[in-house]
């Protein structure tokens, strides 16, 4: 049984992205995927007036007259919603956590897709793929999906409520560990800790070998991340050749910058380890900025380079409005 507080966020967003999906993106999602084309349906007689283009020359052949090929549009869609629960993403400086984000996010992608009668699937990853709910159509089944998002993400930290309440007078904690690896000093670890590290880190690369494993046809991914993690390009590039990839990084405004706030102590979301830096440093404060902008600049790059699309989606302000731009383009480049 979901404790009763999971239930009622699943009542709320369920509300809230219906409405939004009703009002803002009616149409957008059916104009921007498309399905899988034209897929084969039978052969029939030929007829005075069909393209001699569609005959099947094989069975003609067999038949001693000739026939022809017939297809049908293939509009259903298999939309699967990879979502990382890594501790870095239960990050957040305001009102909610880049977790919770993402979550709203996989709710509106959810409930766009299941209106126009598509699939719908979840695949919830960190260090591998932690779990996996098959694409399938229906509300229920939407609301499945959305249930598993927000359950697994609570599982992730128990004290996470404790630090958003915190939030007032911003102390950063939980700081990302792509900021926090830079200004410490590499130690040496034994082999039993580097081992557990290397399982508490996110793999980008093992979800979408998994998705190769289980999707056999077509489908599009949204893979929902913060993108803190490395080595992945090369099967990501591989999986576009074959999937409609939509990269969504999901950030939060503290990450790319530092409030004057004197000592504080950050801790890496996935090691637990912890380390003192002084805010009132503008060159650790510049620092910081500087890094935030080459790590999506060089994402955004990467993935350009890979024709993979980016959204992004930052947890401070609404996620609606980024989607939405985002299906314009899409649909403005199908018309070109």
């Amino acid at each position: 049984m979901l404790p009763s507080e999971i239930v009622q966020q699943v009542k709320r967003i369920q509300f809230h992205t219906g409405k939004q999906v009703a009002d803002v993106l009616a149409g957008a999602y059916l104009s921007v995927f498309k399905g899988r084309g034209m897929e084969f349906e039978e052969v029939r007689p030929y007829v005075p007036g069909d393209d001699v283009r569609t005959i099947d020359w094989n069975v003609t052949a067999r038949m001693g007259e000739p026939y022809v090929k017939r297809y049908v549009e293939e509009r259903e869609l298999t939309v699967l919603l990879l979502v990382d629960i890594s501790a870095s993403q239960n990050f957040g400086s305001a009102a909610r956590s880049k977790r919770e984000a993402a979550v709203e996010l996989s709710a509106l992608l959810a409930f766009s897709a299941i209106s126009n009668d598509d699939k719908v699937g979840l695949l919830l990853f960190h260090g591998a793929a932690d779990e996996y709910i098959p694409p399938r159509k229906g509300q229920k089944h939407a609301l499945l999906v959305i249930r598993e998002v927000l359950a697994r993400g609570r599982d992730e930290t128990d004290d996470s409520a404790d630090r958003r309440a915190g939030r007032a007078g911003f102390n950063p904690v939980d700081l990302p560990r792509w900021m926090w690896r830079r200004f410490r000093r590499l130690k040496e670890v034994t082999r039993a800790e580097s081992e557990r590290q290397s399982k508490s880190s996110t793999s980008i690369a093992h979800a979408l070998e998994f998705c190769r494993r289980v999707l056999p046809r077509r489908a599009v991914l949204f893979l929902i991340s913060d993108f803190i993690d490395e080595g992945y390009l090369d099967i990501l590039r591989s999986a576009g050749r074959r999937h409609d990839i939509v990269a969504v990084l999901v950030t939060d405004e503290r990450e790319m910058q530092f409030d004057r706030a004197g000592l504080i102590a950050l801790e890496d979301a996935e090691s637990g380890r912890t380390r003192l830096v002084d805010t009132k440093s503008r060159g650790f404060r510049d620092e910081v900025k500087r890094m935030a902008e080459q790590r999506i600049d060089t994402l955004q790059s990467d993935l350009r380079a890979s024709g993979i699309d980016l959204i992004r989606i930052d947890a401070t302000r609404s996620v609606v409005e980024p989607l939405v731009a985002f299906f314009r383009m899409r649909k403005k480049r199908l018309r070109r």
